[in-house]
């Protein structure tokens, strides 16, 4: 039997050489690897960078539209909070994604790192507090070790911090004092709370009340948020407070409703809210009336009322503004129509259309983007109609002129009206009813048709008085803070908790339309209420209102 031959050469030197020569291709091998590996990070990093500045265009692109075309329905604005998502996490990737290539840069010496074009950063607000910290310079020249250094400039490099939410305990000492001549003992009033034997100061008030309200953080949320820093608080302990400190706020509330109804045009909607029952969830209604004269230039300051309904009959808008005599702008809702009689006490009050509507019926109709969308999830998509598109198109040339106008005063506006949407209007009406002679009676589009002209003089109203506006848009955005918080407090206890959510929302509302922020207003206005004057609530308003600094030492 022959032996095996050996494929390794028996020269020592020559075996040496053959080591070397697999140790160099394997060093060859890993730095192939390596590079591949970079250059795959790399490519990642580029392409979470690229799909982050696509969605981040898309997203200043959509916002732009709204800016451009004005407020857009519910849908739209879903759309545009699930692309403030997406591109929340397209940034997160991309982040990680450049840091991974980075990483993976420095093992190999024959890539480049990917350079990533991170979004600009805004200077820090100037009102921040600032520690200075400064790093100890040497005592000598690290070069050659000279003692004499001279100070040419400095870099600051600026950090954002956090610092806790710190609570506290302010204790309020009332000294006791006894008269040696007659004995009377004398102390000092107690502070005072804005609850009866109250324990919660003004900004722990605010804070709990716009969480609730403002935030939409239900009471159990915010006690374990408590409880896990430190401050254990029942839920009826809180729940105690809130009910007595919207008691407290009355009186505000009632001047802000006066303010409202003292306008002669006020927007009016409502919207479903989920009420508890006994073993099942009710649907309940939130009204709310807003008071808004900004669009023709007025002076008066903007304000919103909210009313609860454990339904929908149409006694509850009769009730909120059976003192009430004006310019009404909604929808068709037929609880309204007892408002609109001709002989009704104490006056008139004449419905405008809300152009808004009107064009959705037939944006819908219309909606080839939607139809694509849904046919491409396989979904079952309605009919597109010609007629539906050009029903927007002509819609949207009397929203051209309207944006033209807004902030002008009521002359200015009636005279552009008359010279330029008159002629569209009457257009637009002779061009329905030619369609609608030629639609099926219980057609979709006769019934967008019908929509508009049963009401033609109140969707008219606006070519006869300068301070009517478009759209009932103003009271839908006042309303978007109940559907927003709906899926985090998901109903209301009781009718009388919806009657306090209503008061609240009120405020919070009011003071958003003046651009405020209501905590802080909350805040003063519990630490200054029970001293103010009764004959000058009024100062306490949003849009008089003159913030006070707050202390918190007794």
């Amino acid at each position: 039997m022959d032996a095996a031959v050996s494929p390794l050469p028996d020269d020592i030197e020559a075996l040496k050489a053959l080591v070397r020569l697999s140790a160099q291709r394997a060093d060859e091998a890993e730095q192939r690897a390596t590079s591949a590996e970079a250059e795959l990070a790399n490519a990642r990093a580029r392409e979470s960078a690229t799909e982050a500045l696509i969605s981040h265009y898309k997203l200043q692109i959509a916002k732009l539209r709204r800016e451009q075309y004005g407020p857009s329905a519910e849908r739209t604005r879903r759309l545009l909070a699930q692309m403030e998502f997406e591109l929340e996490d397209l940034e997160a990737d991309a982040a990680e994604d450049d840091l991974a290539a980075e990483t993976a840069a420095t093992k190999a010496t024959n890539v480049t790192a990917f350079e990533r074009k991170r979004p600009v950063k805004k200077p820090f607000p100037d009102h921040l507090p600032r520690d200075r910290v400064v790093v100890p310079a040497p005592c000598s020249c690290p070069a050659c070790g000279g003692m004499r250094l001279s100070k040419l400039g400095e870099d600051v490099t600026e950090t954002l911090e956090v610092i806790p939410r710190a609570w506290k305990v302010i204790q309020t000492v009332r000294e006791k004092f006894s008269c040696r001549d007659c004995e009377k003992i004398t102390q000092p009033p107690a502070p005072f709370h804005v609850v009866p034997r109250g324990w919660a100061g003004p900004s722990f008030l605010a804070m709990l009340l716009f969480e609730k309200y403002g935030q939409h953080q239900p009471l159990n949320r915010q006690a374990e948020r408590f409880a896990r820093e430190g401050v254990p608080l029942s839920v009826s302990t809180l729940a105690d407070q809130v009910g007595a400190a919207s008691f407290a706020l009355m009186p505000i509330f009632r001047l802000i409703e006066a303010h409202v109804f003292a306008a002669k045009r006020v927007h009016g909607d409502d919207t479903t809210v989920p009420v508890m029952a006994k073993g099942k969830t009710d649907t309940g209604r939130l009204w709310d009336y807003v008071r808004d004269d900004r669009p023709f230039g007025g002076a008066d300051p903007p304000a919103v009322v909210f009313y609860y309904s454990r339904d929908r009959r149409g006694e509850h808008p009769q009730v909120h503004l059976a003192s009430w005599s004006g310019i009404l702008q909604a929808d068709a809702y037929a609880g309204y129509f007892e408002l609109y009689a001709p002989n009704r006490q104490p006056g008139l009050i004449l419905e405008a259309g809300c152009f808004a509507h009107a064009r959705r019926k037939f944006f819908e109709l219309a909606d080839v983007e939607g139809a694509a969308r849904k046919k491409s999830r396989g979904e079952r998509t309605g009919p597109i109609y010609p007629i539906a598109l050009e029903a927007v198109q002509k819609l949207d040339a009397l929203f051209d002129v309207e944006r033209g106008i807004n902030g002008k005063t009521p002359a200015e506006r009636l005279a552009a009206r008359q010279e330029l949407s008159a002629p569209l209007i009457a257009e637009l009406h002779d061009w329905l009813n030619a369609q609608l002679a030629k639609l099926s009676r219980n057609h979709d589009l006769a019934k967008a048709i019908n929509y508009m002209l049963r009401r033609w003089d109140s969707f008219t109203r606006f070519l006869v008085d300068g301070r009517v506006c478009l759209t009932n848009n103003a009271a839908e955005r006042a309303l978007r803070c109940v559907p927003l918080g709906r899926k985090a407090w998901l109903f209301c206890g009781s009718d009388r908790g919806g009657q306090r959510a209503a008061i609240m929302f009120s405020l919070i509302q009011s003071c958003r339309l003046n651009d405020l922020d209501p905590q802080a207003w909350l805040a003063d206005v519990f630490a200054r209420i029970a001293g103010h004057p009764a004959n000058r609530l009024g100062d306490l308003l949003p849009w008089n209102w003159k913030p006070t600094a707050l202390k918190l030492e007794p």
